[in-house]
């Protein structure tokens, strides 16, 4: 099977999307963006290849109510053992690194407790009920993230006199980068045997033998890459030719517009810039406007706040949405808005109303952009990863019902993805045309 790979290496997040002859995207990947920009770009790649096995896979079982919950077992069980295998490695090092210390009488205490909270995180992914009862609690895509909390939690119950809460994490911070800079097997091929063992344990047989028959199928269909196309923030960084890398402006219009055909004007607030482009009906980029090399406004703006807040970027939103009077904000600048955060809370003013009116502002700062741009035409299209933060979703449209009246504002679900596919488009269309021409 031939397939296209798009690269997106944003500032904070690093994307891939698959796509088949058909256009049809048939895997995605995401990965932490590392000063390792080759190893984030390959880490990504393998996620959607891994991804692309699943979407074959569930193509293959068709709809059978027994091999749906077979393929929903599998899907568990595989990233458990995924889990695994990074836990497996993050313990070799955090293990390491606490034995580093030169005096036996700290290292002694520091080793065993950081042994404990390493055997409860083991315990926590290992749990049975993952796989039964529907979806699990919505956790961070990021093994970073899911290690660190549960890491964290558990230092926190662990601590005493001898081990204080400080030194138990220092070493998860240096051990979970060098985690991150180190290549793991999570394959399919490596890690589907050890999950098919444990999503037939307890089902019917003969549903088992036709969800392992269908897996092994799957498994030994080729994914012959016909080209691979970068973009992003950091696209000059990627190891590809010069030829294989595209704009990213180009890139979001182009996956913009695939997504939702009717698509005239795209929004994407990513983790570093903001670009509010045009485009026409067959997705070709007419102007745009992007944000200067300021981060204001951006992702990394909502990260400084919710570290300033001690909050996960996911709960500002959610938060923002229970305002019931917004505060108004001056500055979206990242260095001043620790201080004018702080003013307001000492004021007495509500952290649900800040947030409210840190998010309009964010996107007051977008709707400069999308006016010196062309303004919004009848289909605005909001991509990157704030388009996920329902805040910025309902302030985006409240002002733009205001400036421009009723458009339809199109979200998708992998709106994070849109530079990618728009690279993998790219890539599946420019080589249509080579072998034409040849």
């Amino acid at each position: 099977m031939k397939v296209y790979v798009g690269i997106d290496l944003g500032s904070t997040t690093t994307k891939a999307v698959m796509i088949d002859e058909g256009e049809q995207v048939l895997g995605r990947g995401i990965t932490n963006s590392r000063s390792n920009y080759e190893l984030a770009a390959a880490i990504a790649r393998d996620e959607a290849r891994v991804s692309a096995r699943f979407t074959l896979l569930e193509r293959e079982l068709g709809e059978a109510p027994e091999l749906a919950r077979f393929r929903t077992r599998l899907a568990k069980a595989f990233r458990k053992q995924q889990s695994l295998t990074q836990l497996a490695a993050f313990r070799d090092l955090a293990l390491e690194e606490a034995g580093a210390d030169r005096v036996a009488a700290i290292r002694a205490p520091l080793t065993a407790a950081v042994r404990r909270v390493l055997d409860g995180m083991k315990e926590r992914v290992e749990k049975p009920s993952l796989l039964e009862g529907g979806a699990p609690a919505k956790t961070s895509d990021f093994f970073r993230d899911r290690a660190a909390a549960d890491y964290a939690k558990l230092a926190e119950q662990i601590q005493d006199r001898t081990v204080r809460f400080d030194d138990l994490m220092g070493i998860f911070d240096k051990a979970i980068l060098r985690v991150e800079n180190t290549e793991l097997d999570l394959s399919f091929a490596g890690n589907v045997g050890a999950a098919i063992e444990e999503a037939t344990r307890g089902l019917d047989p003969s549903v088992g033998e036709r969800g392992r028959g269908a897996v092994l199928r799957v498994a030994e269909i080729p994914l012959d890459v016909g080209c691979v196309i970068g973009t992003g923030y950091g696209r000059q960084t990627l190891p590809f030719p010069r030829e294989d890398i595209r704009s990213e402006i180009l890139c979001h219009g182009l996956g913009a517009h695939h997504q939702f055909p009717l698509t005239r004007t795209v929004l994407d607030i990513g983790g570093q810039d903001t670009k509010a482009i045009q485009v026409d009906g067959d997705g070709v980029v007419t102007s745009f406007q992007m944000n200067d090399r300021c981060a204001a406004g951006c992702g990394r703006y909502l990260g400084y706040i919710a570290d300033e807040m001690s909050l996960g970027v996911h709960e500002l939103g959610p938060i923002a949405l229970e305002s019931t009077r917004t505060v108004k904000i001056n500055s979206t600048c990242t260095v001043f808005a620790g201080a004018e955060l702080r003013d307001h809370l000492s004021n007495g003013q509500r952290r649900e109303d800040i947030l409210a009116g840190l998010h309009r502002a964010i996107i007051l700062r977008a709707m400069a952009l999308l006016a010196r741009s062309g303004g919004v035409e009848e289909e605005l299209t909001f991509t990157g990863g704030v388009a996920n933060n329902p805040a910025a979703v309902e302030a985006l449209r409240a002002l733009v019902r205001e400036n421009y009246g009723e458009r339809t504002l199109n979200i998708s679900p992998g709106s994070i993805y849109t530079g990618a596919l728009g690279a993998a488009l790219f890539g599946r269309r420019g080589l249509e045309a080579r072998e034409l021409a040849a």
